[in-house]
């Protein structure tokens, strides 16, 4: 379980132009829900809330600093923050830290952050080149429960986000390697909007324990140095620029960018490159215009696009006055937020858990849904936490959707099941960072995580996962480490269902599942890079066998009526560890059809289980004679 965290001092306010107070809020440790949040609705509406332009209350969770800020200041309250959150990876803190623009740290006394579990960096620049940290910002592998680094690993390094500013490496001789920043990071961890120069970018810490294995990772429309990646089992990076690439492990993916490696000599090594990336919108983001207001620029949507959005000026699209948003805290009611809503407002959402008893519904076009610091959304009593009506250039960023201890339907329902409205393909409704989770923090239900009915969605990095490990006090001698109680408790029967037509999911990660990991209905769709684990802990052959008698559920679907489907980038894991004589017939199942194709395609077993076939009969076995070995697919149907 994760130590628990300490309440941090409240330091003074800062001097400068734009300062704020700096401020760290009541740490909840644990995992009981926030008492009341969401559940309770008055009889009257509150009116609307006034909002301050140039000081905006965003709640005692987001800390603000100016570049008038002592650097030992900054960095004594960066280095308690991390040692709060380094270990807390199910705890209910939830924080964001924003940098004004200006310059932090110096050559000679550098600035260094490591960021931990639910902690957002982010500058409030209009460009990444108008905040500049001179120093690092990095994860490291964690250090488990010896205390030391006798049991360090970066599979489990979940749930940050680092974006808008620049990155001036200045690292200090650490006896292992100086001169490159470490990110060595897992799913559902976003690095967005970043110009990083002085060193290289490494994706595995080579200095706690030395490189351990990642499951990452996501960056797009960041300018980067050379990269090195040892480590990351699989990786995208999008719409960005790289001054070269070294290695990788089993599936790294690259759609649009410039200076990207050639794919050609696939699976070794396993590059898959698409030039152009077909459908993209980077996601939202606050920043502070030259009198000091701020706002949130919300970039326009683009087609077959390469490189950053913001090498030759502003991002292109819409900013939108801070005092347009409504700015949510875990205490507000679902009726004030849809009130608020309603009435045209845009919402943010403060760092936070929100127990949500009725759906949060946003039904007006072009409506902004941001989230900071990993707002986090609790169904309560099998609610749907979040609706998503069908309209035109709805974006949802930044947002974790919990199941609950009573059975949700769907955790987020993107258009109407029934609806037959045709939107904008050029303004499509988007989601940017945001997660699911199925158990971990505490007991969940849900039949389905994402469900999609509109056309013309773009899912641009998710993590939809079914907690294999948590908190939830499962008795760890039934089954292994409770996987049999996990499997009858923790239940998620689908994690993506997609039903509309001309949908788009770049960087779609899925995992556990306990039939369908993602169930692909609609035509036209596509994907660039999707990673799945298969569930741990079915307990027999006959908990994971379907109706008709095929062995196992793929971890990709594409149902039998479509005609044209392309995917790009893609492995299946199987770890059956709670029974390993477990078989599962296929990775991928996809409709024979002419404008099916699958592209750079695997499977892997993780030590435990059986995958006989990649795609329908296709590929060699994956199981415990060639562990860690993937088994490729070049492309499907075979040209």
């Amino acid at each position: 379980m994760p130590a628990p965290v300490s309440r941090l001092t409240a330091p003074t306010a800062r001097s400068g132009r734009r300062a704020r107070a700096v401020r760290i809020g009541t740490v909840v440790t644990g995992t009981a829900l926030v008492a009341g949040a969401l559940m309770a609705t008055p009889a009257v509406a509150a009116p609307p809330r006034a909002v301050d332009p140039y000081n905006p209350d965003f709640g005692p969770n987001v800390t603000i600093y100016s570049p008038d800020t002592p650097v030992d200041e900054i960095q004594a309250d960066l280095d308690a923050l991390h040692a709060q959150q380094v270990d807390a990876e199910m705890s209910t803190n939830r924080q964001a830290v924003y940098f004004l623009p200006g310059q932090y740290g110096s050559t000679a006394d550098p600035l260094q952050v490591k960021v931990g579990y639910y902690t957002e960096i982010a500058g409030l620049g209009a460009s990444p080149e108008d905040v500049t940290v001179h120093g690092a910002v990095e994860v490291y592998n964690r250090c488990l429960a010896d205390g030391g680094t006798g049991n360090c690993l970066a599979l489990v390094n979940f749930w940050r986000t680092i974006s808008n500013l620049s990155i001036d490496i200045q690292t200090p001789d650490r006896g292992c390697r100086s001169g490159a920043d470490f990110w060595a990071v897992s799913q559902a961890v976003s690095m967005r909007r970043l110009d990083i120069s002085g060193g290289n970018l490494s994706l595995m810490d080579y200095c706690t324990a030395g490189p351990q294995y990642a499951s990452g990772g996501f960056i797009t429309d960041s300018r980067l140095p050379f990269v090195i990646n040892g480590s990351q089992q699989q990786w995208l990076i999008r719409n960005s620029e790289v001054a070269g690439w070294s290695n990788a492990v089993w599936n790294q993916v690259f759609s649009g960018v410039v200076g990207a490696p050639d794919e050609a000599g696939f699976p070794n090594p396993p590059y898959t490159t698409v030039d152009q990336t077909p459908v993209s919108r980077e996601k939202p983001y606050l920043y502070v215009d030259d009198e000091g207001r701020y706002n949130v620029r919300v970039p326009a949507a683009q087609r077959d696009t390469s490189g950053i959005s913001w090498g030759a000026g502003e991002t292109a699209g819409r900013s939108i006055p801070i005092t347009d948003f409504y700015i949510a805290t875990p205490s507000d009611s679902v009726k004030d937020i849809n009130n608020a809503l309603a009435r045209g407002q845009h919402l943010i959402l403060t760092p936070g858990i929100y127990d949500v008893a009725q759906s949060i519904q946003v039904k007006r076009a072009n409506t902004v849904v941001l989230g900071l610091g990993h707002a986090t959304l609790t169904a309560v009593n099998g609610a749907v936490p979040l609706e998503v009506k069908d309209a035109d250039g709805i974006v949802v960023a930044g947002v974790t959707i919990d199941a609950g201890a009573q059975l949700s339907p769907v955790l987020l329902r993107v258009g109407s099941p029934n609806g037959n409205k045709k939107l904008d393909a050029q303004n499509p409704i988007t989601l940017s960072d945001v997660y699911f989770r199925v158990g971990g923090p505490h007991v969940g239900k849900s039949t389905t995580a994402l469900e999609v009915n509109a056309d013309d969605v773009l899912i641009d990095h998710t993590w939809v996962w079914r907690g294999d490990h948590g908190v939830e006090g499962f008795d760890p001698n039934n089954g292994v480490n409770g996987d049999t109680q996990r499997w009858n408790t923790n239940t998620g029967t689908n994690g993506v269902i997609v039903n509309g037509d001309d949908v788009t999911a770049t960087g779609l990660f899925v995992e556990h599942f306990q039939r369908y990991n993602t169930l692909w209905n609609g035509e036209n769709g596509r994907v660039i890079l999707y990673q799945n684990e298969l569930p741990y802990d079915p307990p027999s052959q006959a908990d994971w066998t379907q109706p008709n008698g095929t062995l196992g559920y793929p971890g990709y679907k594409v149902a039998d009526h479509v005609e044209n489907h392309e995917l790009d980038g893609a492995g299946v894991y199987v770890f059956n560890q709670n029974n390993p004589s477990i078989i599962t017939a296929n990775g991928f199942e996809v409709p024979e059809a002419p404008g099916v194709k699958l592209h750079h395609i695997m499977t892997v077993n993780l030590s435990a289980g059986t995958l006989q076939h990649v795609v329908n009969g296709v590929g060699d076995q994956a199981d415990a004679t060639n562990t860690g070995a993937p088994q490729f697919v070049v492309d499907y149907p075979t040209p």
